[in-house]
């Protein structure tokens, strides 16, 4: 056997040996090609031959009447076929190839809008012989290539080939490459496909359909080639049109230029919000497989660095340019130009002057050769679409993290977002905003600060969802503080519009808005400040004297978003640094907005439509609300620190807090609020179950595993500020079953709660390595985030039965002194549902 084994060995290595010489094989002259072949008469049937005869004259291939883009890459169209003409000097030059949504079938549910990023990988075209190949590089592992283990990389990492085409022909001058590229885009090719896996199983596509499928243009730019491939399935359930048993979609390939000389890269730090890039590189001096990470950012020179060095504010040598969308209707123009140009006071912080600019997007007549899909032209594209969001990706440099371009997205229907939350959070304290027509001034106030939002994403910056709460909550309703402040440190949090601030208090209408803030700057400084140092680990010191030497009243901070729930700091759509005091301020509010409701969203001659949304997404709100209340129980607070740095990095939230916060939530959603369901509004719009599904869903989550996980973690790693799993399990207990005569809204939530108990005695099977506590993750850093607990090997089940027994109990007595029927079959059938809980029938 061993003698076997050796020899699949042998043959194994032997064929990748064969393969690396054949990929290294040096390019063969244009002068030793053997002679081509004769074209047919017309020319027509080029590409679709090339595959069978070798390179043939340029003039049988490209012939007069094609239709050529001179670029980087040439592209030709010849009849029905596409020809791209690589130059030798880009043969193994780095491109980013991305795939993108062009045009997305309506009804798509989960699928990508239009202009979202399917896939970017890097690829590099090669010569072999006579074929042009398409290799996708990875960038997860590298090393010096003047060591010797960046052989052993090489081997371990080898370069898929993901597109092969015979040469066509040698360019005029004999020093570029004409390859037929037709089918490799008008094909199901799985680097180009706009469907993956998991969207295919779920509109159940059968085939791909040649026939309805095709190129629908292919365009070439000095450092960049643009292809747009209409793609049609037969799928059994299509998301629009299930007669029609199809999904038809556009997509766009982009293979974009990057530069010869990677710029120099910064490190990443998580203490500080950018989006990165990671890699492993053998080549480091560690006793260990180590890895680097880079943030990703635009490459900003200054154009005097005399001048910057000594502190003078300098303007880069290419500022960040962005055009607008022309479809920008010209009512909004303006303040989408201003939301950009924002961030110019912003850069001066980082010693830089007129950093970004907005500009019209050029007519035809100014500029013929302007064209949005030019990679050198970064834009602000205004989308016709019922989707109610804003994006703002990138494209950056795999290798160094360099921002290439990007594309902010703003879908037409986002105002809808803003009209309803304007109303539904400040409309109480803001007379603009009591009304289903917002005035321009505030409307466009919106508008420019999302722009701004998703500016700073296209600039690198991650959300920063700590940033609210270094604000005092009390101080959201002073004119002065939030005329200067707004309603968090950064920008980049989502805290969009001040719901805390009181009828009377006296706040201007675009000091209820969001804005840029004293993170916004320092992230800024750090990420994009130049720093006089040989290298990029020699800038390290600098930029952690940055973090760590910070005074004033709003230091910086960031922790990552993805913490379960775990930290009360860091949640979307809150305010201030007292989610019980904010949430509380939030339902003063909102008992003077529900009232209000039919009057702002209902005019003659007008249905009820308008109030029915506002009023369900003022629920949904009010629920939001109430989230970040609960997770203060079993909250941990989680600052991310170096060796260098004092203090702990996980600290519980103090019991007080806790019991505070369950109190809150007793009064608040436990106690059925009747307030939010008003006759007034019941009357016009009929009976809502939001309401109710609201309830269920807190009470879900207050008997979550997560959270008693978290709770009963706590009591281990802090029990002096610990709230006892088993004293909150009693507090809460007392809470939902209090009182022998419930409410409808409170019986339903007694039997979620005996569901939740039944799911902790009974529970799925845990997940692989799953256990509780506060760490997790990755190699190096220990991630920040709560583990799923092994729940049948914790004291859950144990109190679960505790408590189930002692309900049966109350619930015995409560049903034999029960005044009603209602009351007594409800009790009954507490019993009943514990009975069969603690003793299940087999």
């Amino acid at each position: 056997m061993s003698v076997v084994r050796h020899s699949l060995l042998s043959t194994c290595l032997l064929g990748v040996s064969a393969l690396t010489a054949v990929a290294q094989t040096p390019p063969t002259p244009p002068a030793a090609q053997p002679p081509a072949a004769q074209p047919p008469a017309d020319g027509a049937a080029a590409g679709a031959g090339a595959a069978r005869r070798g390179p043939r004259p340029y003039a049988q291939v490209i012939p007069a009447r094609a239709h050529t883009e001179k670029g980087g890459i040439a592209v030709h169209r010849v009849d029905d076929r596409y020809f791209f003409e690589v130059p030798d000097s880009l043969m193994g030059r780095d491109y980013l190839m991305v795939t993108r949504v062009s045009g997305a079938p309506s009804g798509g549910g989960g699928m990508q809008t239009a202009g979202s990023s399917l896939n970017e990988r890097m690829v590099r075209w090669e010569r072999v012989n006579d074929r042009v190949l398409l290799k996708s590089i990875s960038t997860d592992a590298v090393a010096d290539d003047s060591l010797p283990i960046a052989r052993s990389v090489a081997q371990n990492n080898y370069a898929p080939i993901i597109g092969a085409f015979p040469i066509a022909a040698f360019g005029k001058d004999s020093t570029s490459y004409v390859v037929d590229v037709t089918d490799f885009f008008a094909t199901d090719n799985p680097a180009t496909s706009g469907l993956n896996a998991d969207q295919r199983r779920a509109f159940g596509v059968r085939r791909f359909d040649p026939a309805r499928s095709y190129i629908s243009g292919v365009r070439g730019f000095p450092i960049n080639i643009e292809v747009r491939q209409v793609q049609t399935f037969d799928a059994a359930t299509p998301p629009d049109d299930r007669n029609g048993g199809t999904v038809t979609m556009e997509t766009r390939q982009s293979m974009i230029l990057l530069p010869k000389v990677p710029m120099r890269a910064r490190n990443f730090d998580d203490r500080v919000g950018f989006f990165s890039i990671e890699r492993v590189n053998y080549g480091l001096d560690q006793q260990k497989a180590a890895s680097q990470q880079f943030i990703t950012r635009w490459r900003l020179e200054p154009k005097d660095p005399a001048a910057y060095a000594r502190g003078e504010l300098v303007e880069p040598i290419k500022p960040i340019t962005y055009y607008l969308d022309p479809a920008t209707p010209t009512r909004w123009k303006r303040y989408v130009k201003e939301g950009v140009e924002s961030w110019q006071k912003v850069f001066e912080k980082a010693g830089f002057k007129n950093a970004i600019i907005a500009k019209d997007a050029p007519t035809k007549a100014q500029d013929p050769d302007f064209d949005p899909d030019d990679a050198r032209y970064s834009m602000v594209r205004w989308a016709a679409s019922l989707v109610r969001n804003a994006v703002g990706p990138h494209t950056h440099d795999p290798r160094s993290g360099e921002i290439i371009n990007s594309e902010i997205t703003w879908f037409h229907n986002h105002m809808r977002s803003y009209r309803n939350w304007l109303i539904m959070e400040t409309g109480a304290a803001n007379p603009a905003a009591r009304s289903l027509d917002i005035p321009d001034e505030l409307m466009g106030e919106t508008m420019r600060q999302v722009i701004a939002h998703e500016i700073g994403h296209a600039l690198g910056l991650q959300h920063n969802m700590i940033a609210s709460s270094s604000f005092p909550t009390d101080s959201l309703r002073s004119p002065t503080f939030t005329a200067k402040y707004g309603v968090s440190a950064t920008i980049m949090d989502y805290a969009r519009q001040n719901y805390v601030a009181q009828p009377g208090d006296g706040l201007k209408t675009k000091d209820f808005i969001r804005r840029l803030g004293p993170f916004d700057d320092f992230a800024i400084n750090w990420g994009y400040r130049v720093i006089d140092a040989r290298s990029t680990d020699e800038e390290k010191p600098t930029l952690n004297r940055l973090l760590t030497n910070q005074s004033g009243p709003m230091p910086y901070r960031f922790t990552p978003q993805g913490l379960g729930g775990a930290d009360p700091r860091v949640q979307t759509e809150d305010l201030g640094d007292d989610p019980v005091k904010s949430s509380m301020y939030a339902v003063m509010n909102y008992k003077r907005m529900i009232p209000s409701l039919v009057a702002w969203t209902t005019k003659s001659g007008d249905d009820y439509s308008e109030l029915q949304e506002i009023y369900e997404e003022a629920v949904g709100r009010w629920a939001g609300y109430m989230g970040h209340v609960a997770t203060v129980i079993g909250g941990v607070n989680v600052d991310l620190k170096t060796a260098d740095q004092a203090g702990a990095v996980f600290r519980v939230v103090p019991k007080a807090q806790q019991k505070a916060a369950l109190a809150f939530l007793s009064e608040q959603i436990i106690t059925t609020p009747t307030w939010l369901r008003p006759q007034e509004i019941v009357s016009r719009i009929g009976p809502s179950a939001v309401l109710g599904a609201r309830q269920t869903a807190m009470m879900t989550s207050l008997l979550s595993s997560a959270r008693l996980g978290r709770l009963a973690e706590s009591e281990r790693y802090d029990a002096t500020n610990a709230y006892p799993l088993a004293e909150y399990l009693s507090d809460l207990k007392r809470s939902v079953f209090n009182g022998a005569s419930p409410d409808a809204s409170r019986r339903q939530l007694q039997r979620v709660y005996l569901q939740r108990l039944d799911a902790l005695i009974a529970p799925p099977v845990a997940a692989p390595n799953a256990g509780g506590g506060f760490g997790g993750g990755a190699p190096g850093r220990v991630l920040p985030f709560i583990t799923a607990p092994n729940v049948p090997q914790s004291d859950m089940p144990a109190l679960a039965r505790a408590q189930l027994r002692e309900i049966q109990r109350e619930a015995r007595a409560a049903s034999a002194t029960a005044k009603n029927a209602v009351d007594r079959a409800h009790w009954s059938d507490v019993v009943d549902r514990v009975t069969q809980v603690l003793e299940p029938r087999r």
